[in-house]
């Protein structure tokens, strides 16, 4: 019996992600535009692969950048949860689009300037490395594309306000 091959878009659970990764663009958006490919620290180069879409967004005013965050989160909850789901691993490390999500964020009404992009960074990259609670309870117990996103969501809450502090101790108003 002559069985067809798979489609590029059907889940093939043995192939590699990054073989997937531009052929098919929900893939190519979970995998963070292929910055999840990297071999090693591949939420790192997620979050690095943020920094020209933020710089992109950052001059919108407030209500649309909070719009296209929002909106960003909740595509990302389908987008990472059929990626798991043809991939066959729920989070799997080079589905990058919730480290995308929680840099935007982050940045949330951050002061302009590179110094903050790279403090805007480095405080989610910790947050989202280290979990302190309830970020890695909600990592253990919250399946699907929505608990993909939401431990990257918490992440950016913690990194969001420290940047908040910050700014504010230095009496810098975004």
């Amino acid at each position: 019996m002559n069985q067809a091959s798979p489609s590029p878009f059907q889940g093939n659970k043995a192939e590699k992600p990054c073989a997937r990764v531009f052929r098919d663009p929900i893939h190519f958006l979970a995998l963070g535009f292929g910055s999840g490919c990297a071999p090693k620290a591949p939420g790192t180069f997620g979050t690095l692969a943020a920094i020209p879409l933020y710089l992109l967004a950052q001059p919108l005013p407030l209500w649309a950048y909070l719009l296209l965050t929002t909106l960003g989160f909740v595509a990302g909850v389908w987008i990472c949860d059929r990626a798991a789901r043809d991939l066959g691993v729920h989070d799997h490390p080079a589905i990058v689009w919730d480290e995308v999500v929680g840099y935007f964020v982050t940045m949330i009404a951050a002061p302009a300037g590179w110094l903050w992009i790279v403090i805007g960074f480095i405080l989610f990259r910790v947050f989202d490395i280290l979990k302190p609670w309830p970020i890695r309870r909600a990592d253990q117990r919250i399946g699907g594309g929505f608990g993909i996103m939401f431990d990257d969501l918490l992440a950016a809450g913690y990194a969001w306000l420290v940047l908040q502090a910050l700014a504010r101790l230095f009496a810098i108003t975004p």
